[in-house]
């Protein structure tokens, strides 16, 4: 909820440190109550996770990392129609799939679902799983105290977890799949719809329509301004960048738990920071292709790879998602391109982050060839890679009582980042409720 005014005697200097989405949804509330708000963004351009990029001779940008918001996306909509564009908001709806046994096959819930390749005992399972997860519970915190490994084993089975839920797992988060919750896995199926929601002109249109909304109202934007350094001085929270120190009233970073450890070391020897420093996370990595020809010529947009190790060497295929984003969006807003992605999660340490561009390209292009037999390497025409070390949340079992709370024992310093969603899971809709409830926790605390 946006922050009420009335709630701070005098108005606050505000520091914001990180210009994605949940560090400008505080911005936006914090300065219209009055407050003065610096936000701070190493990169040049606003949006982190959610930024996009944009090919020469593209009408609409394109994300780094693939996106989409969902039409249960509260709080999203509610700013976007706080900012007067609610109306570039779209939502089609895009034919999602999953690679099952060398087949194509569709990943609604629906008649189509008589045809997948289990016993009728395993869809009767599958399906009241299902059923169950979507609309008869939402006591998480009862499913956050299993695994989601161990309630699929359970509950579903082993043939229909084996077909679709364990290569999923298995390919998002690797050896660690076995230690994520059920809370998790419920949130995703509870919330998700089938319409996929996008902006005109890209995400990177909606996040610069935020920024530009922002600064209107006084909030001053510093790209290009990586903060080194987060102190104190009389009793109040300071920061450094480009060697200057800066004294405000509130510090709100929402950069990682690595980031924030690092910019204030000593949150260390705290319980504090030794519960963020518990917090588990694994990287993201996308190879978008930019081709002559589709790909999925079946009219998929989202095509589920299955997982069969963790092992991405030795798994079926190297990656977790292959994403033709021109079967969601006409190709005639990036010049006529078939443009596709090759998403996967990896830990930090893994070598998709240290091979080089053309490497990692090579590694995948194969993948391609074995969904469509037609497809040729001389199909690409231009590639682009994108890494992000912080990119997913591994959440354990009681995962809620790992999180460390937004308010740190920094004396006007807090603490809100993806890692702090939780149950559900990271996304736009999710940072915009986050930014608001750290802006106007911030305020409260008097």
């Amino acid at each position: 909820m946006p922050v009420n005014s009335s709630a701070a005697t005098a108005p606050l200097s505000i520091a914001i440190l990180g210009a994605g989405v949940a560090g400008m949804a505080a911005a936006w509330d914090l300065v219209r109550a009055g407050h003065t708000v610096d936000l701070y963004e190493a990169e040049p351009t606003v949006g982190g996770l959610a930024a996009g990029f944009k090919d020469e001779g593209w009408a609409w940008s394109l994300e780094k990392f693939y996106h989409h918001w969902f039409e249960t996306d509260a709080d999203l909509l509610r700013l976007a129609d706080e900012l007067g564009v609610r109306e570039k908001i779209l939502f089609p709806r895009p034919k999602t799939s999953y690679w099952i046994d060398g087949q194509i096959l569709r990943s609604e819930m629906n008649a189509s679902a008589i045809s997948l390749p289990i016993s009728w005992p395993a869809k009767i399972r599958l399906g009241l799983c299902g059923v169950y997860l979507k609309f008869l519970t939402k006591d998480w915190r009862s499913l956050e105290q299993i695994t989601a490994h161990e309630w699929f084993m359970r509950y579903m089975g082993e043939e229909a977890y084996s077909k679709f839920f364990r290569p999923l797992l298995i390919g998002k988060f690797g050896a660690l799949y076995q230690q994520v919750n059920m809370a998790w896995m419920w949130a995703r199926i509870y919330t998700r719809t089938l319409r996929l929601g996008t902006y005109q002109g890209g995400f990177q249109a909606f996040l610069n329509d935020l920024a530009a909304a922002i600064t209107a109202k006084g909030a001053r934007l510093h790209l290009n301004t990586p903060i080194t350094g987060l102190g104190e001085q009389g009793g109040k929270p300071t920061i450094t960048a480009n060697g200057e120190t800066k004294t405000y009233d509130r510090v709100i970073s929402t950069g990682s738990p690595g980031l924030m450890l690092k910019l204030a070391p000593a949150l260390k020897t705290t319980p504090y920071g030794q519960q963020m420093a518990k917090l588990q996370s694994i990287g993201a990595i996308c190879v978008v292709l930019a081709l002559k020809q589709s790909v999925l010529t079946d009219g998929t947009y989202w095509l589920n790879l299955p997982a069969t190790t963790p092992d991405k060497r030795t798994s079926q295929f190297p990656f977790l998602a292959l994403v033709e984003h021109t079967n969601f969006l006409p190709k005639e807003h990036y010049g006529g391109n078939v443009l596709v992605y090759c998403g996967d999660y990896i830990p930090v340490d893994h070598e998709y982050f240290s091979m080089s561009d053309n490497q990692l390209i090579e590694r995948f292009l194969p993948a391609l060839a074995k969904v469509n037999p037609q497809f040729r390497p001389d199909w690409v025409t231009k590639s682009w890679v994108w890494r992000a070390p912080y990119a997913q949340p591994v959440p354990g079992v009681n995962h809620s009582q790992a999180i460390p709370p937004l308010k740190t024992p920094l004396p006007g310093v807090y603490w809100a980042s993806m890692s702090q969603v939780y149950p559900w899971d990271r996304g736009t809709n999710y940072a915009v409720e986050l930014g608001r409830r750290v802006a106007k926790q911030s305020i409260a605390d008097g």
